[in-house]
């Protein structure tokens, strides 16, 4: 059976072992979990960062994080799935998001959350900016790969 997708937005950093256990707890039909951490890079077009400042529109954002979710849980036998992703000021090395995708077999677990984790690039209202070590700053445009690699799920998988 499957259980509710989790959504989160938050400041505050996440603990992917906490987030696994929270999924699988008690289930013993999980035969797969595909699973998906990003985190903030020391440096952007050879430059360094000093800091990624996320921001959102709380409602909108969850309410598309929330339509992700239950596509992905349409388009795969998924048992649940976990989607965190962080707002606020960033520091190089620290998380900024989780998917966890959890399935009786690994493939769909996998190719779940290569899903989730393209449209929550190209999809989800965020808007990052950059600020490097010369005290410059610049806002992350959007990126032709990652247009490309959510391309592939428009027509299924």
């Amino acid at each position: 059976m499957s259980k509710p997708p989790t959504i989160r937005v938050q400041t505050e950093d996440f603990d992917i072992g906490a987030e696994f256990a929270a999924l699988g707890r008690g289930r013993t039909d999980i035969g797969g979990l595909g699973c998906f951490v990003g985190t903030v890079r020391d440096t952007a077009k050879g430059r360094l960062i000093v800091s990624m400042t996320l921001e959102h529109y709380p409602a909108m954002t969850e309410t598309a994080m929330a339509r992700i979710a239950a596509d992905a849980m349409q388009r795969w036998p998924l048992l649940g799935c976990t989607l965190i992703h962080r707002v606020g000021e960033l520091l190089p090395g620290d998380n900024i998001v989780l998917v966890l995708a959890a399935s009786a077999h690994r493939q769909a677990a996998l190719d779940a959350a290569g899903f989730l984790i393209d449209w929550l690039k190209t999809r989800a209202p965020f808007w990052k900016k950059e600020r490097f070590i010369d005290g410059e700053e610049a806002w992350v445009q959007a990126n032709a790969a990652d247009d490309e690699a959510a391309a592939k799920w428009a027509t299924g998988r």
